[in-house]
Parts: C-alpha cells; structure tokens; sequence
C-alpha cells in the first residue's frame, strides 16, 4: 500500500518498511513500523505523531543520545562495572564513545494515545546488551523511558 504520509508499505501483523535513516551522523538502514489493522486505516493521532517527530528529528536526536548514555552509565552502576572492568559494559564517558556502541535500527509509531500525547518508539542495537537492545519512548518529542527495546515496540 502507498500511504500519503508512510509511503510504500506492506502487512505483516502490522504495516512497515525499511528505509534509511541517519541518528547522530550515523546513516543506517532502520524498519519503519505503524500499528494497525490489515484494512490500513491509521489514525489521526498516528500521522500527527509520525509529521511532528520528523519534523523534530534532527533538533531532538543529541539529547534522545545524552538520555541513552544516562541509561548506560545507570545501568553500569546498577551492575557493579563502575568499580570493576567488564568487556561487555565498557567505559564510555561521552556521546562520541556512545554512538560506537548502538546502531538505530527502528521506529515504533503506535496506536495514537496508547501513551499519551504524541507517541513513537525508537530502537537501538548495543553492544553490551545484543538479546534486548535499547528502545526510547518518546510522547510529544520527549524522552519518556528508556529501557529494552521491548517498551518502544
């Protein structure tokens, strides 16, 4: 299906595409996913949602960066690698060690209110968590909660 707003779609249990996309300077092929039903109505809120993010995109993506490493360092902490040496949890002090650590791999535009406001999901592959990832739940272009990647989908 051809979308006004999506583009080129196709469903599987739910609408999506892969296309390309950049996070921080990083280029990278990501899935694009909708929720909806097989008849490929959205919602009002959905295409809101999904106009405003994009339009938001490039002003939001060093501070969605600063709250994943956040993330990380909480969760270093949490499991002890902040007092002793892991592989898998490796020192990372800024943004520029962050990005070589996750790659963005997807979008989540959910049923719209699901959350909230304006909702989307993003996922990132990481290195020292390759089973769950990082997903970011976004509701009105802010960072709301991150975790695995399972809250953003």
């Amino acid at each position: 299906m051809n979308d006004s707003v999506f583009g080129e779609i196709e469903y599987d249990l739910s609408w999506s595409k892969y296309c390309l996309s950049s996070f921080c300077g990083k280029e990278s092929q990501i899935a694009l996913m909708i929720a909806g039903d097989e008849d490929g109505e959205f919602e009002n809120g959905q295409y809101e949602a999904y106009k405003e993010f994009i339009a938001k995109w490039p002003f939001i993506q060093d501070k969605i960066a600063e709250k994943i490493l956040e993330y990380y360092l909480k969760k270093r902490k949490e499991l002890g690698y902040d007092e002793e040496t892991c592989e898998e949890y490796p020192e990372i002090e800024d943004v520029n060690q962050l990005l070589e650590h996750i790659d963005f791999t997807g979008i989540k535009v959910p049923f719209a209110d699901i959350y909230g406001g304006r909702s989307i999901g993003l996922c990132f592959d990481c290195t020292w968590d390759e089973e769950n990832g990082v997903g970011v739940r976004l509701n009105d272009e802010e960072v709301i909660k991150i975790g695995y990647q399972d809250i953003a989908i």
